[in-house]
């Protein structure tokens, strides 16, 4: 019997491995976090290409089916979606020019109500004091010139850098559509077989919860797009076809994009109509939001990315905080394959250990029962390691005299039972 001091050794020896363990385990993920940082100018291209073309593929290929050229069919969707997009910002353009005026004056207006509030009680603010603190924010801003240029030229050369971006996403998008079906097969190739089967399943599992993904928050985002631009318009709130728009838009951020959205749509409504109709617009906003988080996702998005909510808000969080928008509007996809990997892990854990366990339970194959409980045939001779009695036949191992295990014959000349081995 062990002493309670070999039992503490062995568990502080388990707890130690472990420690080890998932302490490589972080070193890994600190690596891999580093090199995605450095390698961020060329993955963030690659992985908006791939999104474009879970929702590209679907058309190109069956126009594809429909006899067309696959350059010919991936051209012409690349093509009819830029136009689209292009055609909707062109729409949008002259409502936002028109409304322009109407949202600076009500700024100016409501400029002028934050002024006269903090003039009364209870701060009691005077004119003198409040030219004050508009001098030291206006000193500040001047101390800060220098500063602000930098971040301007900064603003002006991450555009540029975007702008190449987005160019180099769409070249390869066109590429994807083009050859998807393509890839795997060159992958096994290089993988070989054994391996290659692995990765081929699970990215094929990956493009498929892409693929839903991305549909299933285009309908919910369009959805609540549909339903705010109708009561903004049915309030008379300005520039409600832009922000119809944007709230689609920020659908592709699950929770932080919508709470964004709708808040630009308050901050509008207070400024131009009042408080009372900013009041009406929190009511609706929240009320779609109500709609989509206990009607739509469950419905539509649960089925196709299966994340619990809490890790959707994990995962935007992270994803902003370490990559600005382009990681927040990447996290719920990239935890999206992540947890198609992690289910492909279990799966095949799951495999090898009903395997394993068959082969302990096997009593053909467990050392025990060719000694202790060996039962003995009618002819009185036992039946075990593969050996058959005098009159019987072997039923170990899977070898018997036909070559079956289901359908050996019982020792002692009887037949097989046809209901035992589903014949």
């Amino acid at each position: 019997m062990a002493s309670r001091g070999t039992i503490i050794g062995n568990g502080l020896t388990w707890v130690a491995a472990w420690s080890l363990r998932i302490a490589l385990i972080a070193v890994g993920l600190v690596l891999v976090g580093y090199l995605i940082g450095a390698l961020w100018v060329v993955l963030w291209p690659v992985v908006l290409a791939v999104l474009l073309a879970t929702i590209l593929r679907p058309p190109a290929a069956l126009l594809i089916r429909w006899r067309f050229p696959p350059a010919l069919a991936a051209a012409l969707v690349l093509l009819v979606g830029l136009g689209a997009v292009s055609g909707l910002f062109v729409a949008i353009a002259p409502s936002i020019a028109g409304q322009t005026q109407q949202i600076t004056s009500g700024v100016i207006a409501a400029l002028g109500q934050i002024q006269q509030w903090v003039s009364g009680p209870p701060l009691n603010l005077g004119e003198g004091q409040i030219g004050d603190i508009v001098a030291q924010v206006t000193q500040q801003l001047q101390q800060s010139a220098t500063q602000i240029a930098g971040s301007v030229l900064t603003g002006v050369s991450t555009l540029a850098s975007g702008l190449v971006a987005v160019v180099l996403a769409l070249v390869l998008t066109f590429f994807f559509v083009k050859d998807g079906p393509r890839f795997l097969p060159w992958l096994t190739s290089i993988t070989g077989r054994s391996a290659g089967g692995h990765i081929a399943e699970v990215l094929r599992r990956m493009w498929q919860v892409l693929g839903g993904f991305i549909r299933v928050q285009a309908l919910v985002s369009l959805i609540d797009a549909v339903f705010i631009g109708v009561g903004l318009v049915l309030l008379g709130i300005p520039l409600a076809l832009p922000l119809a728009v944007l709230t689609f838009i920020g659908g592709f951020i699950p929770i932080v994009g919508a709470v964004v959205a709708g808040a630009l749509a308050v901050l509008i409504a207070l400024v131009t109509q009042g408080f009372t109709t900013a009041l009406a617009v929190v009511v609706l906003v929240i009320a779609v939001q109500q709609v989509e988080g206990n009607v739509l996702q469950p419905i539509l998005q649960g089925q196709s990315l299966k994340l619990h909510g809490a890790v959707v808000l994990l995962a935007v969080t992270a994803g902003g905080s370490l990559y600005g928008i382009a990681g927040a509007f990447l996290a719920v996809p990239v935890a999206a394959v992540v947890a198609v990997l992690m289910r492909y892990l279990g799966e095949q854990i799951d495999t090898r250990d009903r395997r394993l366990v068959g082969t302990d339970a096997d009593p053909a194959t467990t050392p025990a029962a060719a000694t202790n409980g060996a039962a003995p045939d009618p002819d009185g001779t036992s039946v075990a390691d593969g050996a058959d009695g005098a009159g019987g036949a072997a039923v170990a191992g899977g070898a018997d005299g036909t070559g079956s295990v289901d359908g050996a014959a019982p020792a002692g000349g009887g037949t097989a039972d046809p209901a035992r081995d589903g014949r």
